[in-house]
């Protein structure tokens, strides 16, 4: 009866006194929310947590003011205006075809039956237009993730239509890589073999071999918990960074690699200090770095960059990425999780929380 006494008070002991202990190596001492001591993210003009945009990994005015326009009257051409005049080898042309299917898609989930027909009509009165074959099949795999369950026979189904719009897209736009890096989510749900998956992307690196978001939907492929392995996810990860040329993003592949590798559980002490972490985590803050600032791929960068700067207790590093990135969070790591602003929120709070144990306060982060 003792020893149980002794541990109820042990209990309540740990209660009262861990809210105000340090962390070991942070040194973030925990308050209660509302304390006159606590951080506050708005101190540095963060977005509030409602506030953040879950479309885009970044800022795309002229995506934000098209999408208005489509999602307020319904109709299509807008959208079939920016598409047309967006180039055709860059990595704008994937993210626009990205947010138009992906509202279509998020309207038909609020609206069944009824959302998203500005895309229908799209496709169905202007049937050679490339751009509305491309959100269409985009569409279709988006509806197939979110939807269906891999494997089963409905989920099969959607992605083998995708398959063809995709074929469509292709032959309406010749010298467009968008078709084909959407089929490489296709192929991932398929299961193609890894020869039929060297052809896809063969026909991608002849139209775009730079492009960075095709780099990362075929890294999916090669990982280990779909149809490769660690080692073959690395190797693809490595041999493309060391290819890319000064002002590439894809130095920064093998974080990707990093990441979709993580353990569900980390039992490892300093594992995010560990060399292929710290590795991958400098090539990352290299590339961006070295790239333009208005290269698309660069916020999808910083947002992956930032869980790790955190994990890794790396407090003033990780708020000059928000600074970069915040107000928006359609990125990975956060669009993993069914909330991704809360995820991103907790994220950031660790950030100031950190910086400022550490000395940090809104006047020595320049903006």
């Amino acid at each position: 009866m003792e020893i149980l006494w002794f541990l109820l008070a042990l209990c309540m002991f740990a209660a009262v006194l861990g809210p105000v202990m340090f962390r070991r190596r942070g040194g973030i001492r925990q308050v209660a929310p509302g304390s006159p001591d606590a951080a506050d993210p708005a101190a540095y003009g963060f977005v509030r947590q409602e506030e953040l945009d879950v479309r885009m990994p970044g800022p795309d005015q002229d995506l934000l003011d098209v999408l208005d326009v489509v999602q307020a009257t319904q109709n299509w051409r807008a959208a079939s205006q920016l598409l047309a005049g967006t180039p055709k080898d860059g990595e704008l042309r994937w993210q626009r075809v990205q947010a138009f299917a992906g509202a279509a898609s998020l309207e038909l989930v609020r609206r069944p039956g009824e959302g998203g027909a500005w895309l229908r009509n799209w496709r169905s009165e202007a049937p050679k237009d490339a751009g509305a074959a491309a959100v269409h099949a985009e569409f279709l795999v988006q509806q197939a993730w979110r939807t269906g369950t891999v494997g089963t026979d409905d989920f099969r189904v959607i992605l083998e239509e995708a398959r063809t719009v995709c074929g469509e897209a292709a032959l309406l736009a010749p010298g467009d890589p968008v078709p084909y890096i959407v089929e490489l989510a296709v192929a991932r749900g398929l299961g193609y073999s890894h020869e039929q998956f060297d052809q896809l992307w063969a026909k991608i690196i002849d139209r775009a071999p730079g492009h960075m978001g095709a780099h990362i939907a075929a890294l999916h492929f090669w990982c280990e918990k779909w149809h490769g392995s660690r080692e073959e996810a690395e190797r693809f990860a490595t041999t493309a960074a060391a290819r890319a040329p000064r002002g590439s993003l894809l130095a920064a592949l093998p974080l990707f690699a990093v990441y979709e590798h993580l353990p569900e559980v980390n039992l490892v002490q300093g594992f995010y200090q560990g060399l292929v972490v710290t590795k991958a985590v400098e090539g990352a803050m290299f590339a961006v770095h070295a790239a333009r600032p208005d290269d698309p791929m660069l916020a999808h960068v910083r947002h992956l960059l930032v869980l790790f700067l955190v994990r890794m207790e790396r407090w003033s590093e990780a708020m000059h990425q928000f600074v970069h990135i915040d107000g928006h969070v359609g990125a990975l790591p956060w669009t993993q999780n069914p909330d991704p602003a809360a995820e991103y929120t907790v994220y950031r709070a660790l950030a100031v929380a950190g910086y400022e144990a550490n000395g940090g306060n809104p006047a020595t982060l320049p903006h």
